[in-house]
């Protein structure tokens, strides 16, 4: 979606109502109305309709008010310049409309209100209302992406690319639906990147065949620090069949299973023991399936150990923990743990995995001498982190 345009436009004059008059014609009007058979020139009159805030330069953030005196409201339409529409409601007494969503910044909006009197003149009005610009805008890059299939481990997942300050109301905004009853929890937490994050998992595992849909109503909203997001966000995806890859490096063994059965156990060599090249431990989750890429470990601290084109590349952290091929270590899968902190294998075996999992699985790692648990904001480490610890890191708690 592009960001909406700003058009500065004054603020149009309400249409005031117009008394005709007529010599013959009055005088009899205002017998009937003395005797109780007419309509007064005052229940006659238009509605007088008031729209707050008004002008140019208003501040975003705020809900759009329309009143209405001496009648009720009809009709109330809010549009900005590319028509969308400002969705709102008229209260049981018809005398005031709401704003459901808040105003955005840098937008010019349109309102029409329609209204009738109790003698049932009606009237339509029209005014203009512009917001100020914001000084910084946030934006959200966000996974799984939309019509993705995912395993049974894949959280929501929002990084924001500035600080959010008030995180309460940016959570507000944020309407998660699923297609079964799935208790689940958004949870705050830093990014490796160092960037603010919010993820929704479920308390458990996700059902196979379980819908989810995610509408961030994120527009006009101010997530602190003058930091306004100016558009919405949307994705949809489906969670696939159940399976998860549990890894033992104590063992040096990796099980695929699928739906708690196990379909294949193959020899793997993980990091080397004592140092900064140990594995992680703890649930990891399939971030990508990366293919063919360039490691180099200097890219992870670890100096010049390594610099080298890498097949089945699988990512499990934002470190650079992978699941991988790894033939120049044939002799030590399934007898020693020596790579540089990735969970390695043949290159036959890698290539069968790397057909079967997809991203969102979870890798249960599991050994006694590892570097520790894979941190939430690490990757998708989000199951890492108890349950109750998980909702209490929400805003709206």
């Amino acid at each position: 979606m592009s960001r909406i345009c700003v058009r500065t436009a004054a603020v149009a004059v309400l249409l005031a109502p117009l008394a005709a008059c007529s010599s013959g014609a009055g005088s009899g009007a205002a017998a009937e109305d003395a005797k109780g058979g007419g309509t007064s020139a005052t229940e006659d009159r238009p509605a007088t309709v008031t729209v707050t805030p008004k002008g140019n330069g208003v501040r975003a953030g705020g809900t759009v008010r329309v009143t209405a005196a001496g009648g009720t409201l009809t009709s109330v339409g809010v549009t900005d310049d590319e028509g969308r529409a400002l969705a709102g409601k008229v209260a049981a007494d018809g005398a005031t409309w709401v704003s459901i969503r808040k105003a955005a910044p840098g937008t010019s909006y349109t309102v029409t209100a329609t209204t009738t009197t109790k003698a049932g003149t009606k009237s339509t009005v029209t005014s203009v209302l512009a917001t100020a610009e914001a000084d910084k805008v946030n934006k959200v890059d966000w996974r799984p992406g939309t019509k993705a299939v995912v395993g049974i481990a894949q959280p929501i997942s929002l990084v924001f690319d500035n600080p959010v300050t008030d995180k309460a109301a940016v959570e507000r905004q944020l309407k998660l639906t699923t297609s079964n009853p799935t208790e689940g929890s958004w949870s705050w937490l830093e990014d490796w990147s160092g960037r603010d994050r919010i993820d929704w998992r479920p308390k458990e595992y996700w059902r196979p065949g379980t819908e989810v849909t995610l509408s961030a109503e994120l527009n006009g909203t101010d997530s602190g620090d003058g930091g306004w997001f100016v558009r919405d966000y949307s994705t949809g995806f489906t969670v696939g069949g159940s399976q998860m890859v549990k890894v033992d490096l104590d063992r040096k063994q990796l099980t695929l299973e699928r739906n708690g059965q196990a379909v294949r156990s193959i020899p793997v060599s993980g990091g080397t023991p004592g140092g900064d090249k140990r594995s992680w431990r703890g649930t990891a989750v399939l971030m990508a399936k990366e293919g063919t890429i360039n490691m180099n470990s200097e890219t992870v601290g670890l100096g010049d150990a390594y610099d080298k084109m890498v097949d089945r590349s699988m990512r499990l952290t934002w470190s650079g923990m992978y699941a991988h091929a790894a033939p120049w270590n044939d002799r030590w899968f399934g007898n020693a743990n020596m790579s540089s902190g990735c969970i390695g294998m043949s290159d036959t075996n890698a290539a069968w995995l790397y057909a079967q999992v997809r991203p969102g699985d979870p890798f249960e790692i599991t050994g006694k001498d590892t570097k520790g648990v894979v941190a939430p904001g690490n990757g998708f480490g989000d199951w890492n982190v108890p349950w109750a610890e998980w909702q209490a890191k929400s805003a709206l708690r």
